[in-house]
Order: C-alpha cells, then structure tokens, then sequence
C-alpha cells in the first residue's frame, strides 16, 4: 500500500513490550530479508493467533522477527524439544510454552485458564502442527478461543511476497467447520516456502 509504514507498530490495546532493541533486531532482520509487515495486527486485547503456512524452520525465523519488530507481547506453543537444551530459557523468556505430545494433559485448559486473567494477552499457535503436510488442522486453537470467548486473527507468513499480513479477527462459534473454512480462505499454498507442503 502506498505510503504505508514498512513497519508499522501494533495499535495501542494489543499487548507489547516496549524495548526498543527488540524493535531494532526485528526491523533490521525484516529489512536485510526483504520483508515487510503488511498492515499491524486487528486492535484486540486478547486473541488465539493462528499462523500459517507451516512447512519451514523459516517460518520461525520470520515470524520471531516480526514479532521482535512489532514488540509484540505474546505466548506461543511449540514442541518440547525446541525449547530444550541451552537455549530453552531464551525461548521460554520470549513467550514459549513447550507442549509434550505424547503427554496432552490439560494444555488446553491452561490456555484457557491463562484468558482469564484480566490482562491482555495474545497465544500464537500453527495450526498444522507441523512442517509436513496435512490433511487437516489441529483444532485446539478453536477450543481455546470458544471456550475463552476471544476473537481468532490469522496471520500468514507470505515468503512469495516476503511479508507478514494479518487477516481480520474472527470470533469463534459452535460450527467449528464453517468457522475454519473461513479462516483457512485467508491462506494459500503460494504463500508457503513449501508449496506442495501445504493443502488448501
């Protein structure tokens, strides 16, 4: 869009850090990338975040830059042993919660717990779940935000056109399939990094 910031900052009621470092680490990785932020987030206090395509370690790449860039306070599930080893508190200090597969417990109602608390607060999941190809999404992400009754915000990592663009917030209901054939609308395969890794 003509004349808009490369790098716009989120809206004042979306949950974020104020550490200009964190926005000059991001700015610079996006830039030196080629990338850009489409347009900043939806001005929502609390929302599950869902990010898509998923088929490449860049997408964290792109995406931890994005979020360092638009200082964005925010929790986000990944595999318990991306958060191990030397670097887990590191990623455990920017918002990330491991998640045992083999151990489901009671993640999503922690997560749904966590939506309680009158603070605002932003949860980033994939949907997919992971890099390979799916058939279908995983569809905790929808459970949560039912349950906790805060809006759902998509956002695609677009390596095509290199930049982050969000879509708008979708507020969850009981018809969880006309509910994801909305969101999934919002993503493409082009988008992906690995096309023929994604399903439409």
């Amino acid at each position: 869009m003509s004349g808009a910031p490369r790098f716009p900052r989120l809206p004042p009621q979306v949950p974020q850090v104020r550490s200009p470092w964190r926005r000059w680490l991001g700015v610079a990785g996006l830039w030196l990338a080629g990338w850009r932020i489409e347009a900043p987030l939806p001005s929502v206090p609390k929302c599950v975040l869902i990010v898509a395509p998923h088929t490449s370690n860049w997408d964290f790449v792109m995406g931890f830059l994005a979020y360092l860039a638009m200082q964005m306070d925010a929790s986000w599930l990944a595999k318990h042993t991306a958060l191990a080893g030397p670097f887990g508190p590191l990623g455990r200090h920017f918002g990330g919660i491991p998640v045992d597969r083999s151990k489901p417990g009671n993640m999503v109602e922690a997560c749904i717990e966590a939506f309680a608390s009158p603070r605002g607060r932003i949860l980033v999941i994939t949907p997919e779940g992971t890099r390979s190809r799916v058939e279908e999404w995983k569809r905790g992400y929808h459970r949560i935000a039912l349950a906790a009754g805060v809006p759902i915000v998509p956002a695609a990592l677009d390596f095509k056109s290199r930049c982050v663009r969000f879509g708008p917030p979708l507020q969850p209901t009981d018809d969880i399939e006309a509910d994801e054939r909305r969101l999934r609308a919002f993503f493409r395969a082009d988008m992906a990094r690995h096309p023929a890794q994604y399903k439409e």
